[in-house]
């Protein structure tokens, strides 16, 4: 079998399943966030940290639940790495310096999971357990929540009210997250992945000699780092490394759990609105852009020339021979159009084309089908751009799902898409104008500008994966990208929970002749095209100076 038709089997497969988990896992989302009963084990929740989960609560104050709730982690996290040293179970790991912790505390709360560090080299098994994988279960848990605070503004009406963000944080952990992260790690585990507490220990290699390695609850963590589209390894290399992604089929199952959540999403927003039409609209948008970047994908990476590569069978530098190019191009352009970050080949070594799809994939915003929860709003929001395109187009105030989009909702999706461009470009020219930022880079020319490019994109789109010819554990790298991480994750939240009040407190529009209908197929094109041309004219001249130079000049 050739390795073209490989990777396209494996596509299909994916997308199988992708399907057959679609209605049901919707259908069961949806009826989680409208649910008025609680589970016994949310009660003793709810009663713990004195919450009242029946309180509806405006747009504000479900903001001030989502920052203080992140500010805590983010605290907690931090301290948790200054004082490793003195842990049980810290391996004999030192404390993680000041920078470098802030780093990390910001990464794994704004649902980033970049990393400045090796994790087999610097983490002990209380922060690897206790610190990072809890926060891929509630970093998770709040993108879902706000995004099914803006379903709930599109559905209601006459009322400011979002539901209750504490009620909906504990629900997305303890009734999708943790259910489903079981029964996956008993599959990674069924793979050969690892899961113990073992110590440092001595391993002889084939050549002679010996390597230090240690063990880790890694299965457990490998499943909600995908599931909750976060990315962080438990070891260095990532799902690169046997220990956490063992074989073919285990790779195509991260993949399936990187992207059944975002997908399913779509569902649970149709049926919460009470059109499932709607729904399959957003899921077409995100499908057609998927499935296009893996196409264009894997042909920059099987279209090789000379010798090395005809040996090879394509771009196999930096991609292991366990996975080869097809289920590499789709892992790593899955990996991008989702916050996830998760990496199974080095993406500094694709193709210069291959790269700037990766980097595209992060600046379309991650929405395709993007993160757990941010994938979804993220969509809508560019679903209100479209409208109101439209509606420009045929003099007529633009609508969407029978709200009105007036003034004041087009200015909050307008900052929502700016902020993000605004910090990558920013500290991203920022890098290349100051003298030591540019000694980090492994490579000169258009690769370098690449790697700082791809580091700020990467952070402030809370993706997590990198360049690594970059050298980023440095005080301006760690500082920099951690202030990009936490306002690329909450400034937007801001605006997406102020537009979902805006929305519940109007009163729903009848539809008529003139209405753009937004379940259609023209809508579909309408909205991809949208997001291309944004995307487009936003980083186009950084693209230009990066991975486009790079790819035509090979």
């Amino acid at each position: 079998m050739s390795p073209e038709l490989a990777g396209v089997l494996q596509l299909l497969a994916l997308i199988a399943a992708l399907a057959l988990a679609y209605r049901p896992l919707g259908d069961y989302m949806a009826r989680v966030y409208s649910s008025s009963k609680h589970l016994r084990v949310e009660k003793w929740i709810y009663k713990g940290i004195g919450a009242n989960p029946d309180a509806e609560m405006r747009w504000t104050a479900y903001l001030r639940g989502v920052l203080a709730f992140s500010a805590m982690s983010v605290l907690f996290l931090y301290l948790l790495q200054r004082i490793q040293g003195s842990l049980p179970g810290s391996l004999g790991f030192s404390s993680i310096d000041p920078d470098q912790a802030f780093n990390t505390a910001a990464s794994f709360v704004a649902n980033t999971n970049w990393q400045s560090y090796y994790g087999e080299q610097a983490m002990g098994h209380v922060v690897q357990t206790g610190g990072l994988a809890v926060q891929n279960f509630v970093s998770a848990a709040v993108g879902i929540a706000v995004a099914v605070a803006l379903v709930r503004g599109f559905a209601r009406s006459r009322t400011g009210e979002l539901g209750n963000f504490w009620s909906d944080l504990v629900r997305g952990v303890v009734r999708i997250l943790v259910p489903i992260a079981v029964v996956g790690a008993l599959i990674l585990v069924a793979c050969g992945a690892i899961q113990n507490f073992s110590g440092i220990h001595s391993v002889g290699q084939f050549m002679g000699g010996s390597q230090q390695w240690n063990g880790g609850a890694v299965a457990s963590q490998e499943v909600i780092k995908e599931l909750g589209t976060n990315g962080g390894g438990y070891f260095n290399a990532n799902s690169a490394h046997p220990f956490e992604n063992p074989n073919a089929f285990s790779n195509l199952f991260e993949i399936f759990l990187i992207l059944v959540i975002p997908f399913a999403l779509t569902r649970t927003f149709g049926t919460m609105v009470g059109s499932v039409k709607q729904g399959y609209a957003i899921l077409a948008t995100m499908a057609t852009i998927w499935v296009g970047f893996i196409a264009l994908m894997m042909w920059t990476e099987f279209n090789h020339h000379g010798p090395a590569f005809d040996a090879a069978g394509g771009a196999m530098e930096g991609k292991e021979t366990r996975f080869g190019i097809g289920a590499s191009a789709i892992f790593s352009i899955s990996t991008t159009l989702t916050s996830t970050g998760a990496v199974n080949s080095f993406h500094s070594s694709n193709t210069g084309l291959g790269g700037g799809l990766n980097l595209l994939g992060m600046q379309l915003g991650e929405i395709a089908p993007g993160g757990v929860g941010s994938g979804l709003y993220g969509m809508l929001i560019m679903a209100i751009i479209a409208v109101f395109i439209a509606g420009l187009m045929v003099g007529r105030t633009p609508e969407y799902l029978g709200k009105k989009i007036g003034t004041r909702e087009i200015k909050f999706a307008a900052c929502y898409i700016l902020i993000t461009p605004a910090l990558v470009l920013v500290f991203t020219s920022i890098s290349m104008a100051l003298p030591t930022p540019p000694n980090s880079m492994l490579n000169s020319g258009a690769h370098g500008f690449s790697e700082i490019l791809y580091a700020y994109t990467s952070g402030a789109n809370n993706n997590g994966s990198a360049f690594a010819g970059l050298s980023a554990d440095t005080q301006w790298f760690n500082t920099t990208i951690g202030i990009a991480m936490l306002l690329g994750r909450f400034l937007p939240m801001v605006f997406v929970l102020a537009l979902a009040g805006s929305l519940a407190e109007q009163k729903p529009i009848p539809a008529t002749a003139g209405t753009l209908r937004t379940h259609k197929p023209l809508f579909t094109g309408l909205l991809v095209g949208t997001l291309l041309i944004i995307t487009g004219l936003t980083y186009f001249p950084a693209l230009a100076l990066g991975p486009l130079a790079e790819g035509l000049a090979s």
